[in-house]
């Protein structure tokens, strides 16, 4: 028999080891760091160029970032810090390698979700975060899991709950809240609308008198940032269903598209949700303030059972919460009913050798057509050790492996990334101006 005191004995446990799970993981110092990038890497891999030509580069002009050069080598090594330089300065055939982005618009956000756990949400996050900065994007990843992979992936380990998604829904309904109180008395009548109030137990959190940059933590990469999670923060769908009996007009759904309606508009170029293997408060703000849907599945047929069940429960929920609306909202800027920019379903884990795998995207295609990405994720024992150690192929220094080996497994994700980013800029295209 075990009770609550049985499972908080064993976190206690868990707690203990943390510290060594950490040093097994991470770098000595116990904080993740981002390495430097080789010469070859920026010319072949980041800025598409031939080596020569970018050594000419850096030998005529001395301005540019030199990078520095190992004890026991003769190639450089550069800091993302020192790539975004080069890429700002340096132009090639007149081209700049300035990464594209249209004027006057906000960051198009992207939701990866879907319903089970081990589909590769957190694998996709972590890699198309890191592929977009590499290629001189700045990215916010919002981790909505309470499991926190992607937050610890980050190199985020101590994480108040307050400044989690969490936070940011409990700060809305405050925020909320105090606004329908404020509003004008009725017209007709003359009489004061019916005043909601919220217990001190909600109020003396102090979170609707947090600033936005609050919930916002930088990482080992210059040019992402995240709003983190952890394991607390899991009771926020009990949380939600509370704050929802307290103010029942409050659209608990719009409180993250609120929240992110309130960055600057070129804060960031590119927001990605990661959410949690389920349909709760959490994942629907995820869903509804995101522009473009992503979908991950494995190969295997449950998964494209518990693929097909997640969007038509999703389907079902963004019905029932959009009823009575039409292309107005209350506050905010969301339009309902909801509407994507684009939605794509992604296969991860797969073997182009296996029949099975083979037979099941192309099962993908036949069902969902032209919203099956072109190129899936592929395995290789690259990928499988980037999840041992909760970082993306483009963290790991190819010296650790051979080279083939670490090149099959970036190739992979690097055409993952093309056709991701012809996603999102397609969709940026498609977005009203005055969003």
């Amino acid at each position: 028999m075990y009770t609550h005191e049985d499972l908080a004995a064993l976190q206690a446990q868990s707690l203990k080891m943390q510290g060594f799970i950490r040093r097994q993981t991470f770098s000595p110092e116990h904080e993740k760091t981002l390495r430097r990038f080789s010469s070859w890497e920026v010319a072949e891999l980041i800025f598409r160029i031939n080596q020569s030509t970018f050594r000419g580069r850096l030998a005529a002009d001395p301005d540019l970032p030199g990078g520095e050069v190992e004890e026991d080598g003769r190639q450089r090594w550069f800091s993302l810090t020192e790539i975004n330089e080069l890429r700002r300065k340096m132009k090639i055939n007149r081209t700049s390698l300035m990464p594209k982005r249209p004027a006057g618009k906000r960051a198009i956000r992207v939701a990866i979700s879907n319903f089970k756990g081990g589909a590769g949400k957190s694998t996709v996050a972590l890699h198309m975060a890191h592929a977009a900065a590499l290629d001189g994007y700045r990215v916010l990843v919002v981790d909505f899991d309470p499991q926190a992979t992607l937050t610890h992936s980050m190199g985020l380990h101590d994480v108040s709950e307050d400044l989690t998604v969490w936070g940011i829904i409990a700060r809305d309904l405050v925020r909320e809240t105090d606004r329908m109180n404020a509003m004008p008395q009725a017209a007709e009548s003359g009489t004061a609308l019916p005043q909601r109030r919220l217990p001190a137990s909600v109020r003396d959190l102090g979170l609707g008198d947090l600033r936005v940059t609050d919930f916002i933590r930088p990482t080992a990469w210059p040019t992402i940032d995240i709003v983190p999670s952890c394991a607390n923060a899991a009771f926020v769908e009990f949380a939600s269903a509370q704050y929802r009996h307290l103010n029942p007009d409050w659209s608990f759904f719009a409180a993250v598209s609120r929240y992110l309606d309130a960055l600057s508009a070129d804060a960031y170029d590119l927001i990605l949700f990661d959410c949690p293997p389920a349909i709760g408060y959490q994942s629907m703000n995820a869903v509804f303030a995101a522009d473009v849907l992503y979908i991950p599945s494995g190969p295997g047929y449950w998964e494209y059972d518990s693929t097909t069940s997640f969007i038509g429960q999703l389907s079902e929920a963004l019905e029932d919460l959009a009823h009575g609306f039409d292309g107005t909202f209350p506050a905010g800027k969301m339009r309902l009913p909801k509407a994507f920019l684009d939605l794509r379903f992604l296969m991860t884990r797969y073997e182009p050798g296996n029949e099975l795998h083979r037979a099941m995207l192309e099962a993908f295609r036949k069902v969902f057509g032209d919203t099956v990405c072109n190129e899936p994720i592929e395995m290789t024992r690259a990928v499988e050790q980037s999840g041992r150690f909760l970082s993306s192929v483009y963290e790991i220094d190819y010296r650790t492996m051979t080279r083939e080996t670490w090149r099959r497994a970036r190739a992979s994700f690097d055409r993952a990334y093309e056709e991701f980013r012809a996603c999102f800029l397609d969709a940026w295209a498609k977005m009203e101006d005055e969003q």
